[in-house]
């Protein structure tokens, strides 16, 4: 039934797309994109360049058999993660269920860091709500018994007038897993206090649905609490329509708070600097108001030239004065993107922000492949000092993770590359790389014992791999001089490959798990030299596109002319990565696998491998 009236919502939003588009596209005031730029959805990067200087940190990985080392409770279901930035401290919330979507119990917990990189243990902000025993759903079959409510939220954080920050998620009622908890017949919205020493104020309802009954609820309404300021914050929030309108899938269909009471999901929204506001919703349907979000000039449409199916999309003022747009182009949930604009309606690039789609590794109901449902900060809840544009995502509805985009957003880098990683400001060693850091599997600038700092990817991660990567000028004829220290050569595995803009490599160099150092030829690979453990392996590439030839120097020694195994117009990425790379999912990859198996050994820690690079210095001939 749920399958049936997701299909008959989206043909009905198709139809006031089409119904309304003559008129919406002819105004100047419609968001569009106006670039070339497509994602080729078969592959997880989507052949984009990436914006440069993206660090991407998986801040939670989900583990059934180590919950110590993830959320403390080893549920696998993680997702819709908001984002705030308070006291100097970022804070994501995001909802976690022991398996599935809309599956009980589930519970919305709350992570910090105080610079974005280094993350804390999860925490339970708001907690399992038993729904009492006898409760019935109108129009649904069944009576609950033992049923818990489902955690949801489009809504994670308010800031206050005071300058206090609150918390917010909802609880809805699914009487079965194919149950929608967001049909506005659920519990309510709850809201608490985060102090400024990390504790919790009590839990207070700011609104229930009008089918519950209050007299069962388990928190008092937030009238009833003697804490003025969060009172204040209260009334503050149910009269601010822009905020009411994130709102409108769990809420009253007729919740009068509510400016635009249409099955439009996922709002978010940004100021232009005329003070119009524009709303964004999944499908990337888009809409202008000029009055603060009380009334909308024209019924949400899909945003011309932008491509987004049903996963979020998320817009906002940078801190350059420009504007951003972060999601998935594509009607899959890969890869996820930024697109960059000067005036807020008119986009004109498309970037890669994530590209990477690691392994699913544990079943669940409606769980879905791929880096989704983005969010970043949203207006008045706060601005990171860096000026950084800062966004929050799901991997695989499994794994949390947050990414910092520099601003401006950069596509291109002008000067090559002359890394040498210790002499290199602390903080900025990797202004210029692209980095893919996991919880078991980081790249990140370490400084070793004597003192001296390196890039070190370490990998124990059984289904997944770390990765940084440098962009750099595009070049026909290039030289480029690495130097790498691997701590290991009986395990592991270090790949560098040298990629054109679409991320297509030509050439690629292996430190394998049996002490060699080869090259890929073709099919096969070649033999260049053994490597040690401990030791220190200066490489020299030296490549020609248009003869598709290269050499390699290791240490001084040349090896002799190699051909590029795939051919291409020049060079414009390097990178790093500890793992073959992947091609599942893809397009014919069945969706939302119901009787999905878990993957083996999910609980398995492999022995870790550690490879450190000292610097990478090219040049262009």
């Amino acid at each position: 039934m749920k399958n049936i009236l997701n299909i008959k919502n989206n043909f009905l939003i198709t139809a006031l797309t089409i119904a309304s588009c003559t008129v919406a596209v002819a105004q100047n005031d419609t968001v569009r994109y106006v670039g070339k730029t497509l994602s080729n959805i078969d592959y997880h990067h989507g052949q984009l360049s990436p914006a440069v200087g993206v660090h991407a940190t998986q801040i939670m990985r989900a583990s059934r058999e180590h919950p110590e080392k993830s959320d403390g409770y080893g549920w696998t279901y993680n997702h819709q993660p908001t984002m705030a930035y308070w006291n100097n401290t970022f804070f994501l919330e995001y909802l976690s269920g022991r398996s599935g979507e809309h599956i009980p119990p589930s519970q919305t917990l709350l992570v910090t860091s105080k610079d974005g990189e280094n993350w804390g243990m999860p925490k339970v902000i708001f907690p399992v709500y038993r729904i009492p025993d006898g409760w019935k759903k109108e129009g649904v079959d069944g009576v609950a018994k033992n049923l818990d409510a489902i955690m949801h939220q489009r809504m994670g954080f308010y800031t206050s007038k005071d300058k206090k920050l609150y918390a917010l998620a909802y609880y809805g009622i699914a009487m079965d897993e194919k149950d929608d908890p967001n049909d506005g017949k659920g519990v309510g919205r709850v809201i608490r206090e985060i102090h400024k020493d990390g504790s919790f104020g009590p839990i207070y309802f700011i609104r229930y649905n009008k089918s519950w009954d209050e007299s069962k609820s388990a928190f008092p309404f937030y009238t009833k609490s003697k804490d003025r300021a969060l009172k204040k914050a209260c009334e503050e929030i149910l009269s601010q329509p822009l905020i009411m309108q994130q709102w409108v899938e769990e809420a009253d269909r007729d919740d009068v708070l509510i400016p635009l009471q249409k099955p439009y999901k996922a709002f978010s929204y940004y100021h232009l600097a005329n003070g119009n506001v524009v709303g964004l919703w999944k499908h990337a349907l888009t809409s202008i108001s000029k009055d603060g979000g009380k009334n909308w000039e024209y019924m949400p449409l899909r945003a011309p030239g932008f491509v987004n199916s049903n996963a979020k999309i998320w817009g906002q003022k940078t801190s350059d004065n420009r504007y951003a747009t972060v999601y998935n182009p594509s009607e899959y949930r890969w890869p996820l993107a930024i697109s960059t604009s000067d005036d807020g309606l008119n986009y004109t690039d498309l970037l890669l922000v994530h590209g990477e789609i690691s392994p699913m590794r544990y079943g669940g109901n409606y769980k879905s492949y791929g880096p989704q449902y983005v969010r970043g900060i949203t207006e008045n809840n706060g601005t990171p000092p860096d000026g950084k544009l800062w966004v929050s995502y799901s991997v695989n509805k499994e794994d949390i993770w947050v990414a910092s985009i520099p601003v401006p957003v950069p596509s291109v880098v002008k000067e090559n590359a002359n890394d040498i990683f210790n002499t290199l400001p602390d903080g900025q060693e990797l202004k210029l790389w692209n980095t893919y850091n996991l919880s078991w599997a980081s790249a990140k600038i370490e400084k070793k014992a004597d003192g001296v700092k390196w890039l070190t990817l370490r990998d124990r991660d059984l289904f997944d791999y770390s990765r940084a990567e440098r962009v750099i000028p595009f070049a026909e004829k290039m030289e480029a001089t690495f130097t790498v220290k691997p701590e290991q050569n009986n395990h592991g595995l270090l790949q560098i490959e040298f990629q054109n803009k679409q991320g297509l490599p030509s050439i690629r160099l292996v430190f394998d798990s049996e002490g060699v150092l080869k090259v890929k030829n073709g099919a096969r690979f070649s033999g260049i030299t053994q490597y040690e453990a401990g030791k220190e392996y200066t490489i020299t590439v030296k490549l020609d596109a248009a003869s598709r030839s290269y050499t390699v120097k290791v240490n001084e020694k040349e090896s002799g002319t190699k051909i590029f195994y795939a051919p291409t117009d020049g060079i414009s990425r390097i990178m790093f990565r500890t793992g073959e790379q992947r091609y599942t999912p893809n397009p014919d990859t069945a969706p939302d696998i119901e009787d999905y198996v878990d993957l083996p050994n999910t609980g398995l820690e492999i022995p870790e491998a550690v490879f450190n690079i000292k610097s990478l210095v090219t040049e262009k001939l």
